[in-house]
């Protein structure tokens, strides 16, 4: 790569500067020739290439240096992600969206976070009835650059920016053909990734035109060969604890004692004797992925033409095909009465076959074809005295198909159980199952009672535009700036599960169809108010405000509004501000999605709570709601019910963000920023996790918490054992966010080389939910784990970047802050997490103007996940931590 031009990056960066990956804080004067653009967050288009809320951008340059394939990679490697969202190592990805990509910022949730392509909305992704985008269906070789926008933004694009605003921009100005291709590798020699672009552009008087095919393919990882088995402290030490569905079969007996069955397939059929976790639970870690595989192809072609002299036609064509598949654990019977008439039960007494893994099938096989289709056409052009204005219509479209093998059809379970209908005879319609004992059901009875599953469903969004922008009149300080315009959006949904899993009588997460939609009719202004300039320790002050109605079918109308202050003090000094409220409706799943059930890594807190110490609230607790002092929780998951909540009302929330930027003329190319942000959000839709559902609860003196009812769970009166336990969406009474963002840049010169050094740091003060009026606050800051992903004090990326004639270099790392466990007691193992940080380096060479190399190693050291108590998947936090290990790359690019 070529030496760096710091004019170049602030003319690439637009809204962010010098560097990409930076705050937004480089100035552009007026009159110095620079083309008026839109930044994001404004649809004032402008000189002052600045906007006023705190942002990021991530170059083209920036993310070649990366070496990262993925948009995914990109944005969650930011300190301003946290939280839960999905990605490759989420095995569990729940709400019908495997094999998606999303972004969480502030960790406010993937659903209160934008996504936009060219400032305009893109369908969800999934497979069916989904909420959010699928990132990685934006190939990264057709970007230009991402704005990453961190405050609030509905008064300037509508419902669901209430944390910020990710926009990706596409390149426009390309002119030739390139061709690039990657391959990454582990250390461990799994994890294959490659990929493939090919783009095309044209450029003359009449338009341009860029066209791109990305193929991408990444292979397994297996969690065992990351992690051999799940852990749980037992006595004060790590060991494998397992699920409680064991392969023999585990049993309850009419006085309430537990047996377990033959584990050694080709034993002792007949064999069985009392239950112990230890050395019946099942390792499940080898019937998962650490890292699950993907296979996608994209085609895209964006273009422009000039109608006439003053009005341009604008279109984007985009498709992607995607292949994903999960390998999950070999499913479990449960609840089965065989009495004691039944010749397989040795036991001579009626039993419950409480739990029964179908190892003789082996594992299931998830997999998802999805394709994603986006076209956008529309009009621009010019006006009198600077106006402009723009009519665009976005139709985008999800169609997907999902399913698994190895499903066992309940129904025909219960007909090899019934001796009057099934037989033992060779060749019998309706053969007779042996459940009591590993290897005993028999080739037949797996025909007879397996079935492949097939779910259908999809997304769709349709949306029309009129914009115009232009300037009112001028005031001494400057033009006025204004702009306005009108949406009309309908956003649909539907899933149709496989008929048997709609029955309930499939052995997997039960499902009710989905079939939803909504339609928004939107009008917005905005102004930029210049209010003085030229004034000692006021070089320019101006005032940004906007406006926003917004009429919905299912909920009536709401207003947002939203105000910037922008104060160049002198030349080394500039001050921002800004506050806006923000608004949120429930999005489809989330009103009409129906009730399903998941067995959800969950931690039960009165496990083993006899060990308490005296006088302990959870001890105390546990006795007065009747578990047995010798409770253990069997295994490492819990049925948990999730879905839908039609009573749902819209969330709204206010934001403030208040920040410096500060160039000191002493220390050329010297850049520092500070923004405070401080997020609430009233009415918040959100899923509280099971296991922070029962930690609140048995924290609470007497059990006094709502969590407590029996609307969230319930346990078996006989054995203790959760039952019962919802997590479906609620309206929570408040959410409160507040930190500080952190920035650095500092351009210099070694030798012959351009240097830079990119710092970007996030200290999150606090993040408290409220679950309704008046309770007491759930505590998000500086927690980590138990399904909600991770929240630690300080995140941070620093960013130093070498650039000569021929020779370039990247050196990151990023900084994982300390956090506790949400549901460990102080003493326990992994009660706290570490300081993480993993470092990354990258080296190009170009041979000459066309052809370039890039030789790249990620997670250097090898820096291992730290253990959680409360897990994912993989004994951590797979939502934060690295799972892969140390890998190294290469990517060749050549243009012609």
């Amino acid at each position: 790569m070529k030496r760096l031009s710091g004019k170049l990056l602030v003319a690439t960066a637009l809204s962010a500067g010098v560097l990409a990956g930076t705050p937004a804080v480089a100035q552009q004067q007026p009159g110095t020739g620079l083309e008026e653009i839109v930044v994001t967050g404004s649809r004032i288009k402008r000189e002052d290439i600045t906007g006023v809320g705190p942002a990021t951008v991530l170059t083209n340059e920036f993310i070649q240096s990366t070496g990262i394939a993925s948009v995914e990679t990109l944005l969650q490697r930011l300190p301003s992600s946290a939280g839960f969202a999905g990605n490759q190592t989420s095995a569990y990805w729940t709400s019908n969206g495997w094999g998606t990509a999303q972004v969480n910022l502030r960790g406010l949730g993937a659903n209160r976070t934008l996504v936009l392509l060219n400032g305009r909305r893109i369908v969800p992704g999934g497979t069916g009835a989904n909420s959010s985008p699928d990132l990685n269906t934006i190939p990264v070789s057709i970007i230009e650059r991402i704005d990453v926008l961190k405050d609030g933004a509905s008064a300037i694009y509508g419902a669901d920016a209430v944390a910020g605003v990710v926009n990706v921009i596409t390149r426009d100005d390309f002119e030739g053909v390139e061709v690039s291709a990657k391959y990454g590798i582990t250390e461990e020699g799994d994890g294959e990734e490659k990929s493939a672009d090919l783009t095309w552009g044209l450029s003359g008087e009449k338009g341009n035109f860029i066209a791109s095919l990305t193929y991408y393919k990444s292979e397994p990882v297996n969690m065992a060969d990351r992690e051999p088995c799940g852990l749980g402290e037992v006595d004060g030490e790590l060991v494998c604890v397992g699920s409680s569905a064991t392969i023999g079969g585990r049993a309850l007996l009419p006085t309430g004692q537990r047996i377990n069955f033959n584990q050694s397939p080709g034993g002792n059929g007949d064999f069985f004797e009392p239950y112990n976790g230890a050395i019946h639970n099942f390792n499940s870690n080898p019937y998962l992925n650490a890292v699950n595989p993907i296979e996608r192809i994209s085609a895209s072609a964006f273009g422009n033409i000039n109608v006439t002299d003053d009005v341009k036609l604008f279109t984007e064509l985009m498709f992607t095909n995607r292949h994903s598949a999960q390998l999950a654990t070999p499913g479990t019977l449960r609840n089965l009465s065989i009495p004691a008439t039944n010749p397989t039960n040795p036991t001579g007494q009626d039993i419950i076959l409480e739990q029964r893994r179908l190892m003789e099938p082996g594992p299931r096989d998830f997999f998802q074809d999805v394709d994603t289709w986006r076209t956008v056409i529309g009009l621009t052009g010019d006006l009198a005295n600077g106006w402009t204005w723009e009519t665009a219509f976005n139709w985008g479209r999800t169609t997907g198909i999902d399913g698994s093998n190895n499903i066992a059809n309940l129904d025909r379970v219960s007909d090899t159980l019934d001796l009057d209908i099934c037989s033992f005879a060779a060749g019998a319609a309706i053969p007779c199952g042996d459940y009591l004992g590993a290897g005993d059901l028999s080739p037949e009875v797996l025909d007879y009672i397996l079935f492949t599953m097939r779910d259908s469903g999809g997304n769709e969004q349709i949306s029309g535009t009129f914009d115009i922008t232009g300037s009112l009149f001028a005031l001494p300080a400057g033009d006025v700036g204004f702009a306005a315009g009108v949406v009309y959006r309908e956003e649909k949904g539907w899933r149709d599960p496989d008929p048997l899993t709609v029955l309930g009588v499939a052995n997997t997460n039960q499902q009710d169809p989905i079939s939803g939609k909504f339609t928004a009719k939107e009008a917005y202004v905005e102004l930029a108010v210049p209010v003085l300039s030229n004034l000692p320790f006021v070089q320019r002050l101006g005032v940004n405000a906007a406006a926003r109605y917004s009429d919905y079918d299912l909920f009536g109308s709401d207003e947002n509004y939203k105000l910037g202050l922008d104060w160049q003090v002198i030349d080394e000094v500039r001050l921002r501000a800004t506050y806006a409220t923000a608004f949120r409706i429930p999005n489809v799943p989330e009103l009409f999605g129906g009730v399903a059930e998941g067995n959800l890594t969950t931690t039960d807190p009165c496990s083993g709570y006899a060990s308490l110490p005296a006088g302990s609230v959870v001890a105390q607790n546990c006795a007065a709601s009747g578990v047995p002092a010798g409770f253990q929780q069997l295994g490492n998951t819990i049925l948990t019910t999730v879905g839908g909540n039609e009573d749902l009302d819209p969330e709204s929330a206010e934001s403030f963000t208040v920040g410096a930027v500060y160039q000191p003329a002493f220390v050329e190319g010297l850049t520092l920023t500070v923004d405070y942000f401080d997020i609430t959000i009233k009415d918040a839709i959100r899923a509280i996790p099971g296991s922070t559902k029962l930690a609140v609860c048995y924290e609470s003196a007497g059990l006094s918490h709502p969590f407590c009812g029996p609307e969230h769970f319930t346990r078996n009166a006989l054995t203790g054992d959760i039952n019962f336990l919802s997590a479906q969406p609620v309206n929570t009474g408040r959410e409160e966010m507040k930190g500080v963002d952190f920035g650095l840049i500092y351009e210099f010169s070694i030798g012959e080389f351009a240097a830079a050094i990119d710092w970007n740091t996030t200290y999150l003060d606090t993040y408290t939910i409220t679950p309704f009026q008046g309770a007491e606050e759930i505590v998000f800051d500086g927690f980590i784990g138990g399904g909600n992903g991770g929240f630690p004090h300080w995140r941070s990326n620093v960013n130093a970047t070498l650039a000569g004639d021929r020779w370039s270099g990247t050196y990151s790392v990023q900084w994982i802050g300390k956090a506790t466990d949400f549901n460990a007691s102080e003493g326990d193992i992994g009660y706290r997490t570490p300081n993480v940080f993993y470092h990354n380096v990258q080296v190009g060479y170009d041979f000459n103007d066309q052809a370039r190399i890039a030789v790249g190693v990620d997670n250097l050291f090898n820096e291992d996940a730290p253990f959680i108590q409360s897990w994912t998947d993989a004994n951590t936090d797979t939502m934060t931590y690295d799972l892969l290990g140390r890998r190294g790359y290469v990517r060749l690019t050549y243009t012609f």
